[in-house]
């Protein structure tokens, strides 16, 4: 249940998401952990109505009648109002609401059919035309599911042994086509369970686990996961190798492969060594790799479920400049190879021009590597998530 003392810890977030274009899910957690005298159920409901206003906040700025640029805290009581009686919730008698026009805004709720897809889905413009220029008919789909939040998947670790069902209460298997992958059935703190603390689960999209068995990794290999983050991926490598052989997760940035290392200890990943990407560490690489896992920077629209604020930072610039990144690392990176040797490029994006188009623009210019498979994995019951296979002669 929303309260009026929630008020300034939503419109932080609007602010620092929308405005300064922090991630939302971490100044959520920022916003959550200020005030420890919050039970579950007050930091539920800010995170629930938190996120609907990112998402829908350009249809609540028509609905509301304020624009989509207004940031202040009387335009964000008129949004804030207009999601619960687009919601049908009876609208609480607070004073930020008195003077509130509701039957315009009940009018106004009648009229959104009748707006154009962007406004109705809210979506940017200029974010909108792209993807419906590249994905066309079926974009209009997509761009609704995408609006519609998924479930928490987790990822049972197989290293510590096969799955147990009592260790971990309200969940269930998320099917036979993701054996691994588990569906919480009623969200909770994961972070205090047993369970996880011991290593036993790793919150991960089910969608995003068919990633790292499209590699092909074997027991004994050497595999090079050259973008690995914090290591969601990596972990399921070293399950799915059975901790022989040896993963070398590669990235950027220091502080992420710190959070790997502990991740690597509390699962019992034992045979991942992780190293910051630089022109030494690539160069001692060329050549030695078995399999190559490219998991690239990409504009994550396939993910909009989980990350709503990533749209209102996305346009066509910021695309473009994310294609020239995949471009070079897949020039760059594809020399780690040995003959023979597999290469997985992934993303977790949509878009044509993010995915087969710079596999096949890559492949047009050398010769010496063979396409093998993709997978296209759509929006829905999981994130969405694009993935190539291919092998160097």
């Amino acid at each position: 249940m929303l309260h009026p003392a929630h008020l300034p810890a939503l419109h932080e977030l609007c602010r620092l998401s929308l405005v300064e274009g922090r991630a939302a899910d971490k100044v959520m957690a920022d916003i959550l952990k200020a005030d420890p005298r919050r039970g579950s159920r007050d930091r539920a409901s800010i995170a629930s109505f938190g996120y609907d206003l990112i998402r829908w906040w350009r249809t609540l700025g028509f609905l509301a009648d304020v624009p989509s640029t207004a940031f202040d805290v009387s335009s964000l009581h008129k949004r804030l109002a207009a999601l619960m009686l687009w919601k049908n919730e009876p609208l609480p008698h607070w004073r930020e609401f008195t003077h509130l026009k509701t039957q315009e805004i009940q009018q106004r709720i009648l009229d959104l059919p009748k707006q154009p897809f962007a406004i109705q889905e809210s979506y940017p413009d200029d974010l909108h035309s792209l993807v419906a220029m590249e994905l066309g008919e079926s974009w209009q789909q997509i761009g609704r599911e995408l609006n519609i939040p998924t479930s928490v998947h987790l990822r049972w670790n197989t290293l510590k042994g096969p799955y147990q069902a009592d260790l971990l209460p309200e969940h269930t298997p998320f099917g036979p086509e993701r054996p691994h992958a588990l569906l919480l059935t009623d969200r909770k703190n994961l972070f205090t369970l047993p369970a996880f603390k011991e290593g036993y689960i790793e919150v991960q999209d089910a969608g995003s686990q068919a990633i790292a068995p499209f590699l092909q990794a074997e027991p004994g290999q050497r595999v090079v996961d050259a973008c690995a983050g914090a290591g969601g991926k990596t972990l399921h490598l070293a399950a799915l190798m059975e901790n022989k052989g040896k993963i070398i997760a590669m990235d950027v940035h220091g502080y992420k492969l710190d959070e790997l290392k502990r991740r690597a200890r509390r699962a019992s990943a034992f045979n991942v060594e992780a190293r910051e990407i630089n022109k030494t560490s690539l160069n001692r690489l060329r050549g030695s790799a078995d399999r190559l896992l490219l998991d690239v920077p990409c504009s994550g629209i396939g993910v909009l479920k989980r990350n709503p604020d990533a749209k209102w930072r996305l346009n066509p610039d910021s695309i473009s400049q994310v294609r020239k990144i995949q471009t070079d690392i897949l020039q760059n990176y594809a020399s780690l190879l040995k003959s023979g040797g597999k290469l997985v490029y992934a993303t977790c994006s949509i878009l044509p021009s993010e995915n087969r188009n710079q596999v096949e623009h890559f492949l047009n210019s050398h010769p010496n590597f063979v396409w093998e498979d993709e997978l296209h994995i759509q929006p829905g019951n999981t994130d969405g998530f694009y993935m190539a296979r291919l092998q160097k002669k």
